[in-house]
């Protein structure tokens, strides 16, 4: 690819991220251009976005992130009316290759490449180098991940659904949150309350427990109002999020043996890092009885990358 240009994408329930990458003079001189965002909504399609996005410029590869799940050549986003069919696409734009993967797996690809500025500790040990990491994320849905060692020393990524998950309930304030989102939802998975559109239910669900009518509030609105303290229910509703969102993560820390660490990505979190250090995070993300020694020891960082899923990407070109 010396001298021409691939296109990265990122493609998300609320936004598309796009990127330019280019080789000169070899694999070791990868440089990755500045990154676009647009609004999903601002396209009738992704082809449309695309489009706009190049401009007429000419690209050869393509590789996306998807929130949601790749198998095969129909692609349809979770949290997005958008869909497309991976063999139109490459047509439609002459590439010589496309390849989309979910969007946590390309976050997860990233984590060997980010630098020690793009990531915050929060709480925990040492990472044990060799070791599986587990990658976990709200954003407008909840993305999950893991990077499990090779015995060559690389890592593969698994591109899993581990969102969609069924929520435990870790005490009996929970099992009344989660009994009033299974009237809505029936089945509740961790995306349901660890979430941008999560933290709207656990608002929700959090008012008809105090008996008090709901106010038509979006997510950044609720954040705002939870940091301020004007609203009591706000507060709560944040301060059940971090707590779900640490029940989760231990769970996903106990599963794949996450020794290397968790970390923490996603678009909401570094937005509001210092409420995440001072919550109830890491209580229950230890919260596993006989395993809190264990989970004790593993660290958990929070991702400040604006988009790591793109560097993952970019590996793949």
């Amino acid at each position: 690819m010396n001298g021409k240009s691939a296109l990265l994408a990122d493609i998300g329930g609320t936004n598309v991220r796009f990127a330019l990458v280019s080789r000169e003079g070899g694999e070791g001189n990868q440089r990755i251009g500045d990154f676009v965002s647009y609004p999903c909504a601002r396209f009738s399609s992704l082809e449309h976005a695309i489009a706009s996005f190049l401009d007429g410029q000419r690209v050869t590869r393509a590789a996306f992130a998807v929130a949601g799940p790749v198998s095969g050549d129909a692609v349809a986003l979770t949290n997005s009316a958008w869909t497309f069919s991976v063999a139109a696409i490459k047509a439609t734009f002459q590439w010589d290759r496309l390849t989309v993967v979910n969007d946590f797996a390309a976050t997860a690809l990233a984590i060997p490449f980010l630098q020690p500025c793009d990531l915050l500790p929060i709480g925990g040990g040492g990472a044990i180098e060799g070791k599986p990491i587990g990658v976990i994320g709200p954003g407008t849905g909840l993305g999950v991940s893991a990077l499990i060692p090779l015995p060559d020393g690389a890592y593969m990524a698994l591109e899993a659904e581990g969102g969609h998950v069924t929520m435990p309930a870790y005490d009996d304030r929970d099992a009344d949150i989660l009994s009033i989102l299974r009237r809505t939802f029936g089945h509740v998975s961790a995306e349901r309350v660890a979430s941008g559109s999560g933290l709207v239910n656990l608002y929700g669900a959090l008012c008809h427990l105090a008996r008090r009518k709901a106010e038509n509030m979006a997510p950044d609105q609720i954040v705002s109002a939870a940091l301020d303290g004007s609203c009591p229910v706000c507060v709560q509703a944040l301060d059940h999020f971090f707590a779900m969102l640490g029940t989760v993560a231990g769970d996903l820390a106990l599963t794949v043996g996450a020794k290397g660490g968790i970390v923490l990505a996603g678009g909401i979190l570094p937005r509001i890092q210092q409420a995440l250090l001072e919550s109830r995070f890491r209580e229950r993300f230890e919260g596993k009885g006989r395993f809190t020694p264990w989970l004790s020891k593993v660290p958990t960082t929070l991702c400040l990358h604006p988009d790591p899923a793109v560097i993952g990407l970019a590996g793949l070109i």
